[in-house]
């Protein structure tokens, strides 16, 4: 299952920055099925980021996780959806050469039906975020 469309990758780009479309429901509720993010690649990688990475299996399928913590033979990533699945629970470790880059910005787009003052407002108010690093994912980890 794709877990982002990818508009530009690092190779194409002429700044070490692209954009990203988030598909498929693994991020919630960080991220969302549509929200675009904008990614820096070759960014250094801390556990807690929101990470940009080739699938270990499937090398042209972009994904988007959660570094949890760098181990022996690379990153250990995970779903903000513990549901969903699609992360190192299933694949194990990431190498480090597959993780391209660390997501910095999450944008939501206006969905047709918001049409009214009040969803307008609402939309506006929470479109454009920061992607938060979250410290407890490696605790989360070890709670498992």
């Amino acid at each position: 299952m794709p877990e982002l469309s990818q508009e530009t990758e690092r190779r194409g780009a002429v700044l070490p920055f692209g954009l990203a479309e988030v598909t498929g429901p693994s991020m919630v509720p960080t991220l969302y099925h549509g929200d675009r993010l904008l990614v820096q690649y070759g960014a250094r990688i801390r556990p807690g980021d929101v990470v940009v990475l080739r699938h270990p299996f499937q090398q042209d399928l972009l994904v988007v996780k959660r570094a949890a913590e760098l181990r022996e033979g690379g990153w250990w990533v995970l779903a903000d959806n513990t549901y969903a699945g699609g992360d190192s629970t299933d694949y194990g470790t990431v190498p480090d050469d597959l993780v391209l880059g660390k997501a910095w910005f999450r944008y939501r787009p206006r969905k047709p039906a918001q049409r009214s003052p009040l969803a307008l407002l609402r939309w506006a108010l929470s479109a454009a975020r920061p992607v938060l690093t979250d410290r407890s994912a490696s605790r989360r980890l070890r709670a498992r």
